[in-house]
């Protein structure tokens, strides 16, 4: 287990510097977020138009209306996470992806990114339906359940990118890389998110004391303070988003061929994926 946590901190390192040296990764999830909320905006107005959730029951036309936003939301998602991932490989082969490159990548998986995206909602729809209708522990059940499909299709995105297969075929593929990685898997980015969202906390909490601070001397200096709050919080959901994709797509490398990918040195990593 200590190799796991070696490796998965080498591994997030190395993911670090691909990032510091590709800046450009970085309008990935920017695009990502963007194309989310318009999406959202586009469904917000046949919900409230006709009603379809009113009253909390939730009609025919309300579950296609919802599994149809859910599958274009997950098909945003993944699009630019597939992007991000295929310029985040050229850059661990040794290119200098632009990004360009990366959407290029994403156009040319286009169905298979929508077929995954289908299953995901499905998955959703259904881990939720359940979820409404169980108790407390059932509840803690669908939650451990929905954390499982989290982790076993983290590979996902990085099978598509790298090999011509098809949804079902990906998931497939990212369970049995799961086998060999689930330790750097869970670790990697359980870690990633426990320190960015600690310093997510942190922000808001400085952002609050000063903004209040601000309010003393001038009100427009405290609605400043905010700004600046949101905008850091908002920039670090972006690095961690970025960061997040090149550590799959360097895990991916590692996992499948065995060897460091161009960059990432270290004796640690070049015994990692080592045949035991």
């Amino acid at each position: 287990m200590f190799e796991k946590f070696t490796r998965s901190w080498e591994l997030t390192k190395a993911s670090a510097e691909v990032l510091r040296s590709d800046k450009e990764l970085l309008l990935f999830p920017v695009i990502s977020s963007l194309a989310a909320l318009l999406v959202a905006a586009t469904f917000l107005v046949p919900i409230f138009g006709l009603h379809l959730f009113e009253g909390g029951q939730i009609g025919p036309l309300g579950f296609v209306v919802g599994f149809l936003f859910y599958v274009c939301q997950y098909f945003v998602i993944f699009y630019f996470n597939v992007a991000l991932v295929g310029a985040a490989m050229i850059r661990l082969e040794g290119g200098d992806p632009t990004v360009g490159d990366g959407l290029r990548i994403a156009r040319s998986k286009a169905g298979a990114i929508l077929g995954y995206a289908a299953i995901a909602a499905t998955v959703g729809i259904i881990l939720k339906a359940v979820e409404k209708r169980a108790g407390f522990l059932g509840r803690i059940v669908i939650g451990l359940v929905g954390a499982a499909w989290t982790v076993a299709t983290f590979m996902v995105v990085p099978v598509l990118v790298a090999q011509d297969v098809g949804p079902l075929e990906a998931v497939k593929e990212s369970v049995n890389l799961l086998k060999k990685t689930w330790g750097e898997n869970i670790i990697g980015t359980g870690g990633i998110g426990i320190v960015f969202g600690l310093l997510i906390v942190a922000t808001i909490i400085v952002g609050v004391v000063a903004s209040i601070a601000a309010a003393a001397l001038s009100p427009y200096l405290a609605i400043t303070m905010a700004v600046i709050t949101v905008l850091a919080v908002i920039v670090l959901g972006v690095i961690q988003a970025a960061l997040g994709g090149i550590y799959a797509a360097a895990l991916y490398r590692y996992a499948v061929d065995g060897q460091a990918p161009a960059g990432f040195g270290g004796n640690t990593l070049q015994l990692a994926f080592k045949p035991k």
